[in-house]
Formats: C-alpha cells, structure tokens, sequence
C-alpha cells in the first residue's frame, strides 16, 4: 500500500500489530498479546501468551530477499551452537525458519520471524548513550570478548550451501552505491559540507580497496554493535538484532561498538577495555588498531546513508543534524592527517 508511510507512526504501528497477531497463527499462538518493543525499520513486539515469551520480529519490506534473510537466521543458529549468546531462532509450525506474510493495509510483502526472549536490560541507545556509565570497563570488555568470539566462529565457519549475505566493504561502504545509499547526496548537507562527504569518501574508498581482506581480518560480522543491540544480564553480554549482518572487517565491527560514544568522557576507557576483552579471545595488533579512524569514518558515512535513505521516517528525520556533524568533523580529521 503505497500511502503507508504517509500514516502516523502510531497508525502504522497498529497495522503492524494486527499484522502480528494474525502471523502468530503460524506459530499456534493465536490469542497471545503483543507489546511494541522497538519500531525504526523493523518493527519488534514482546508476545506473551500464558507462560511462553518470544520477540516477534516484521523485517522493512525489501531490505533483505528471503534468502539472504534465511541466510542470517543460519548464521545466528551456527552461532548460537557454536555457544556464542544469541537469540534462538524459534521456526514456525511449518518447520520454516520465517514467514512471509502480505496485507493490503501494509507497504508490501514482510518477513516475519520469531525469537526466544532474552532478559537483561540494554547497554543503551544511539539517542541518550550507554544506560549504566558505572559499569563501563566490565561492559565493554565483555562485548570486546563477545565480538572476538562471534570472528573466531565466523573464521573457522564453513557456509552453507546458497549463503547470501551483503558485504560492507570498500564497494558496500564508499563505492558508487553504497549498501546504505549515496551518502554524499544527502538533501540536509550543506554545499562545504557535500564537498567535505564526497573528499572523504574518495579518500576512504582508496584505503579500504588498498586493504587486504582474510580470516585474520574479514569474516561474516554482526555489523550492529550499538549500545541498543547489546543486552546486559548480571555478568552475561548477549547480541541481539543480526539484521544487518554482512560481510566485512573486524575492525568495522569494534568502530560500531564505539561509534555513538566518541565525545563522552569514557570514550577512552571503553576503548581500552573493548580492546583488552578482544585480544582475550582473539589476535588485534597495534598497527590493526591505527586504522581505527578509517573505520570510524567509514561507519559514518553509512549512518548518513542510513538518514538519506530513509527521510520519511521521523527517526531518521530527527538524527539527521547530529549523524551529518559528527561524520563531517570525522571526515576533516582524517583528511588532514
């Protein structure tokens, strides 16, 4: 339906809820009650029926073909096998691990999945920060651990047969047309402002196609190791949201985890102690982390991809100012050393 964006985001979170109620017959939950969790591109409601708790996921219609979402969802099993701490996967009466689900009142075909539910609370969110700054050193380190641990399985792992996953590299970062959208075309930006976004994605479109790409620094990542995709239990870091899961560096990875900290006062600390937790688990040299700075340029320019992309949303609207000045004051600091 074509007018489904121009509806209030309440009213489009009500259409997605009885969307939601009416899927959940695919799981013989009919009845359940669904409370609304979380609604930028996917929409997550908690259900609840009698004992039982899950988070059912609607994905954004045409983000991810079935197959690269059926892709995401072995990846998260092999994971989850392999004893790395993640949301289980909980298949439809039909055995399959999604389903798709059409409406006349909805933009078009979704995906819809359904997860166990995970306790704990969130380390915090792009908008206000990390939720407990007392806690930043064990915090950090565990997603530092966690993150190593998510490389090491993705390393040894061999794909499946028809994997497809998209790729954050130098082509999906800061190519032609970048996986998240032609960043440097973004209406808000100023003319010095382009100028600075099209000089820095030049600049980082050569380094990273100058980098080389193994298991020692590519894999399969989660590419999503914000603050809100982290949940906290007691001493347990569990990663949520694989959505957005492609290909790409590790150092992407740990640029993200650390991307929406970088003017707070424990920016450094939460560095360090991400860095340690890391090389716990797994290898990360000192000259690796010089090109942090590239990565973190890198990472802002698709946040900015994200915002042009998605300007009839009143999230993307609203983070608009903040994602465009933070990437440019990156990208001059990069292009001047």
């Amino acid at each position: 339906m074509t007018d489904f964006f121009k509806l209030t985001p309440e009213q489009r979170v009500r259409r997605l809820e009885l969307a939601g109620h009416d899927a959940l017959q695919q799981w013989g939950l009919s009845g359940a009650s669904l409370k609304l969790i979380k609604h930028r591109e996917n929409a997550v409601f908690k259900v609840e029926k009698d004992d039982f708790r899950a988070a059912l996921r609607l994905h954004r219609h045409g983000y991810h073909t079935d197959d690269e979402l059926r892709s995401e969802l072995q990846w998260m099993q092999a994971l989850s096998e392999s004893g790395v701490l993640v949301p289980n996967v909980i298949p439809a009466l039909s055995g399959d691990l999604f389903v798709d689900y059409s409406g006349d009142t909805l933009p078009g075909t979704l995906q819809i999945d359904l997860f166990e539910w995970i306790d704990g609370k969130q380390l915090g969110s792009v908008e206000e920060g990390v939720a407990d700054i007392a806690e930043v050193e064990s915090t950090y380190g565990a997603i530092g651990e966690l993150a190593a641990r998510v490389h090491n399985q993705a390393t040894s792992w061999r794909l499946p047969e028809g994997f497809v996953r998209h790729a954050w590299d130098a082509e999906g970062l800061a190519g032609e047309n970048p996986f998240w959208g032609q960043f440097w075309n973004l209406a808000a930006a100023s003319k010095s402002e382009t100028e600075m976004l099209q000089r820095g994605r030049d600049r980082v479109f050569q380094d990273l196609s100058a980098l080389a790409k193994s298991p020692d620094n590519y894999s399969m990542i989660h590419a999503d190791f914000a603050p809100e995709n982290v949940m906290v239990d007691g001493n347990e870091v569990r990663l949520i949201d694989f959505d957005d899961a492609g290909f790409g560096w590790h150092l992407f990875e740990l640029a993200t985890s650390l991307y929406f900290i970088q003017e707070e006062s424990y920016f450094q600390q939460a560095k360090d102690a991400l860095i340690a937790g890391y090389r716990k688990r797994r290898r990360l040299t000192d000259e690796e982390l010089e090109m942090l700075p590239l990565f973190f340029l890198a990472r802002g320019f698709t946040y900015i991809g994200w915002v042009h992309t998605r300007q009839e949303t009143e999230t993307a609207r609203e983070l608009t100012p903040m994602i465009l000045a933070a990437a440019c004051e990156l990208a001059e600091d990069y292009l001047n050393h």
